[in-house]
């Protein structure tokens, strides 16, 4: 069944550049720099990539659950970021430059999977 949603250009244009992130994000979860984080960072940054990719997908769909993810997403990101002192200020901005139109256009989104 189609979507009776039409996905704004706006959030067209997040879901294609947060897609362009994760291509460049995912070989980084192999690199040295994030196994000097410790043993578990590697296996912990992979799934924040993949969570990301997936909450990409939720809202080039208009889901309500890819605006959720990608929020649980972030604060979770931050939040071990912070643990390990490599907090990244200019990614917390457009982290939050692409939440805004996400939760502009919220209640547009299907509530359904």
């Amino acid at each position: 069944m189609q979507s009776t949603f039409k996905r704004p250009v706006l959030l067209s244009i997040v879901c294609i550049l947060g897609f362009i992130w994760i291509v460049f994000s995912f070989p980084s979860v192999f690199s040295p720099s994030i196994k000097k984080m410790g043993d578990w960072y590697p296996a912990l940054f992979g799934l924040i990539v993949a969570s990301s990719f997936i909450s990409y997908i939720g809202l080039w769909h208009m889901k309500r659950w890819g605006v959720q993810l990608f929020l649980i997403t972030f604060f979770i990101k931050e939040t071990i970021l912070v643990v390990v002192q490599d907090v990244n200020f200019m990614g917390i901005f457009f982290s939050i430059l692409f939440i805004v139109p996400m939760m502009v256009f919220y209640k547009r989104m299907d509530l359904n999977l």
